[in-house]
């Protein structure tokens, strides 16, 4: 039997190393125990935890990652919460799956994605979409200016980003196109009505 005469570090992933127990997060782990082990001399990687996927299979399934409101209260961060309750989802309708909703937080006044909860229907083959979105800094207007297949349940999370975006609307902007179509509406009937004059 060998005996090590140096520091030997052990690798470890999985239920054992923690901090999750969660099969996702030991695969996540195993790839970073397997990088470090072999090139950890060279340069090693540290697990990023920051956007952690978690499913309960439940019916409807609970899916979320990143701050709910209870984390962010805890750690005193100012948030914003956008609801989109599935009974608006076309899809959820046609398969009867109308229970549940999505609950996004969001930085106040900003797109930023603090976190994501959704209560529905396989709601955890779609929690990826803000999963990424939040690794990759991707806010609520990408995700409402991305297409998604319709009709489908994860369209809903773009459903999601439109509500959002309906809260945030630019009023004094909308204003002044208001008064802009106005006048050109006006300004369009009084050029038929000089045309139909001539003609007459």
């Amino acid at each position: 039997m060998s005996v090590c005469r140096h520091a030997c570090p052990i690798w470890a992933c999985g239920d054992v190393a923690g901090p999750y127990q969660l099969t996702h997060a030991a695969a996540h782990q195993a790839w970073h125990a397997a990088v470090n082990a072999l090139f950890g001399e060279l340069k090693s990687f540290a697990v990023d935890y920051r956007f952690m996927p978690a499913v309960v299979y439940t019916q409807p399934e609970i899916a979320r990652v990143g701050l709910n409101e209870k984390d962010a209260q805890a750690q005193g961060i100012a948030f914003e919460v956008t609801r989109y309750a599935m009974a608006e989802s076309d899809r959820a309708i046609a398969e009867g799956a109308t229970q549940g909703f999505i609950k996004v937080l969001t930085v106040p006044g900003r797109d930023k994605i603090l976190g994501a909860t959704i209560v529905a229907e396989r709601a955890g083959e779609w929690l990826g979409e803000f999963t990424i979105a939040m690794k990759h800094g991707l806010g609520m207007n990408k995700l409402l200016g991305t297409i998604h297949p319709y009709p489908t349940l994860g369209e809903a999370a773009k459903a999601s980003a439109g509500v959002w975006k309906n809260a945030h609307k630019p009023e004094r902007v909308l204003a002044l196109l208001e008064r802009y179509f106005r006048w050109r509406r006006g300004h369009q009937n009084t050029q038929k009505e000089r045309e139909q004059g001539d003609q007459a």
